[in-house]
């Protein structure tokens, strides 16, 4: 066996600098540190199904060093799932082998790496589901020892102790070499194994290039009960090839040719070997709890009630409707209302504690494994996990993410805790859905559609208790908005969502009183936007718009407005955009909404000004020629 594991990682070794030479650019450097780890690990310990690599009882392997793709698209050669000319078409256009691991185009793995710091928080995800659904099988994380210098895997190391993960095994490859130069840690694998254990872990030093070493230590961490393993691999950057082992300045630099037939023939030569990775036992599960029949919460028209209260009164019944759906919070579940799921179903309810970049990397790891995960914490805290939402949407995970206590409207808390910028954030993640409710029974409408909805979705809820403006039977559908008010003399139109909206129907109530008429439209869906009402509105209200936001000028709603018309014939509108434009700080919900100028007398006064400037269609440069470009107050 020792033999066959030796020529094994050799094979790796000489593949990684084969692929790598071929597309001109990748890390084989990197790859062959950890070469004779992941040989031994899909030797003797990986228990996979290639033929179902979704197969529930399979092991899963994160690398979260995902640079160093070449090692394991090697070994997915070693084991028949990709062949030796799909090796080589690594890094070009089309093919499945990307510079870093992509589930997109390649099944073969679960997420998405190479923004380092988040494969062990995904691995923490993973783990958790084993426990929730009885499951055998085994997580193992391969990282880089750079990436530790990451927050975010400190995170997981904590969450992984504090949930008891003996299911988790997270493999540093301690190489002492970063991109620029020495990681801050260099060898000192006693100060890794010093750090580990501090956070709960069992943790071994090791020989990474010690077959027999790495054998005993992933035995020994097979066989650890109550608490993860942490095993630090001593090794060295492009191991097996003396030009470039352990020396600086190969980082991500493939070999040229002449000295990739050296490498190779000190490595001794090409080999084609074929290994067979066990595949894993059927398990049974753990029951799943009955489902019942969907119930949505209903609310009457003479309530006030805050939407993100209706966040957690629908995810209670989602979580009745659907045993696999599971939610995730960062300490704030009696303000999400989250909490509401958790007394439901404790045991799909998982506290992540203030730790939000760790909260959503795990969310990925149990949406890849068929979950249908809920994430809530305030608006502005998940700017924090922003790489991690981005990288979610990267790995084709479908994630819920919900944020609440939005906008300046919350009060007296001040900017810190205020979400101003979620909606641009949101809105520019790769296919996501962004949803802004504006009372109870949208709400809830919106939650029903969100729980099938694939990719990246998020809801942005009020911390204010606001009147319910639709019945319970309303529809809502995704790229939708609702016409509030309107009339053929309506000289502008009114676009808002949440909080503004009822700032808008106070003004409009306002403006009826002076006998202006003014379209009010409520654009709950900010992405997709719609397209044809919002142009229908602005041919039909002479082309003024006026659009007012809890959120900063820049990303929100008026953006989502704006381009609805950018492939729209002449003459375009005029927008007005009220929005927030300097620093908040305490106060009354209604003062600051009053000092953002976004108010419902604000909302009079842009009207007001607006109705006898000259629209548009009105402009004489309009009616002479074709106008160059928008206007964009």
């Amino acid at each position: 066996m020792a033999d066959t594991l030796a020529e094994l990682a050799a094979q790796l070794r000489v593949d990684s600098i084969r692929a790598t030479t071929a597309a001109g650019s990748g890390h084989p450097s990197s790859s062959m540190s950890a070469a004779d780890i992941v040989a031994v690990l899909f030797q003797k310990y990986l228990r996979f199904d290639f033929q179902n690599p979704k197969a529930p009882d399979n092991d899963r392997f994160v690398l979260s060093k995902g640079h160093a793709c070449p090692v394991l698209y090697a070994a997915f050669k070693a084991v028949g799932a990709i062949d030796d000319a799909e090796l080589l078409s690594l890094r070009k256009l089309g093919s499945r082998l990307e510079g870093h691991p992509n589930p997109h185009v390649l099944p073969l793995v679960d997420v998405a790496t190479g923004s380092l710091g988040q494969g062990l928080a995904v691995g923490v995800g993973m783990a958790l589901m084993a426990r929730l659904d009885q499951r055998s099988f085994r997580t193992y994380v391969m990282m880089g020892d750079s990436e530790t210098a990451e927050g975010s895997v400190w995170e997981a190391f904590d969450k992984a102790s504090h949930y008891q993960l003996d299911n988790l095994c997270a493999l540093i490859d301690m190489n002492r070499l970063g991109q620029s130069g020495p990681t801050e840690l260099g060898w000192n694998d006693e100060a890794y194994v010093a750090r580990a254990r501090a956070f709960g872990w069992h943790a071994l030093a090791v020989d990474g290039h010690d077959l027999g070493a790495i054998d005993r230590a992933l035995a020994e961490a097979q066989s650890t009960k109550g608490k993860p393993t942490c095993l630090i691999f001593k090794t060295e950057k492009g191991h097996g090839y003396s030009l470039i082992a352990n020396k600086e300045g190969w980082h991500g630099k493939p070999l040229p040719e002449d000295k990739a037939r050296e490498a190779i023939q000190e490595l001794g030569g090409e080999r084609h070997l074929r290994i067979e990775v066990k595949k894993p036992e059927a398990t049974r599960p753990a029951p799943q709890e009955s489902a019942a029949p969907l119930k949505l919460p209903g609310y009457a028209t003479d309530e006030k009630v805050a939407t993100r209260k209706v966040y957690g009164d629908a995810l209670k019944a989602l979580g009745d409707a659907h045993p696999d759906l599971v939610a995730l919070d960062a300490e704030v579940s009696n303000s999400t209302y989250s909490e509401e799921l958790r007394e439901a179903h404790p045991r799909r309810y998982f506290e992540m504690y203030i730790a939000e970049q760790n909260m959503v990397s795990s969310g990925v790891g149990m949406a890849v494994l068929g979950k249908r995960v809920f994430i809530s914490t305030f608006a502005a805290f998940l700017s924090r996990a922003y790489d991690q939402i981005r990288m979610a949407a990267v790995s084709n995970a479908t994630l819920h993410l919900c944020g609440s206590h939005a906008g300046c409207s919350i009060g007296e808390d001040g900017p810190s805790q205020m979400g101003l910028e979620d909606l641009a954030m949101m809105r520019a993640v790769a296919g996501s859905t962004v949803l802004y409710p504006s009372d109870a029974n949208q709400t809830a409408a919106l939650m029903a559609h969100l729980v099938d909805l694939p990719g990246i979705s998020y809801l942005r809820t009020t911390r204010a208790k606001t009147p319910v403006l639709y019945s319970a039977t309303e529809k809502f559908p995704i790229g939708g908005c609702k016409v509030l008010r309107r009339s053929d003399k309506d000289v502008a139109t009114i676009v808002a969502a949440g909080i503004t909206l009822h700032e808008a129907l106070d003004a409009h109530a306002r403006l009826q009183e002076s006998g202006v008429s003014v379209r009010v439209i409520d654009l709950y869906s900010v992405k997709p936007v719609d397209v044809k009402t919002l142009r229908q509105a602005a041919r039909e209200t002479q082309g003024r718009l006026i659009v007012v936001e809890d959120h900063w000028a820049e990303g929100g709603l008026a953006d989502a407005v704006l381009e609805a018309f950018s492939d729209e014939p002449q003459p375009l509108p005029v927008v007005k955009r009220l929005a927030v434009r300097t620093l908040p700080g305490s106060g009354k919900p209604e003062e600051l909404l009053s000092a953002a100028g976004i108010d419902a007398e604000h909302i009079v006064q842009a009207v007001m000004a607006l109705k006898d400037a000259p629209g548009p269609t009105d402009a004489p440069e309009a009616k002479a020629s074709r106008p160059r470009g928008r206007k964009n107050a």
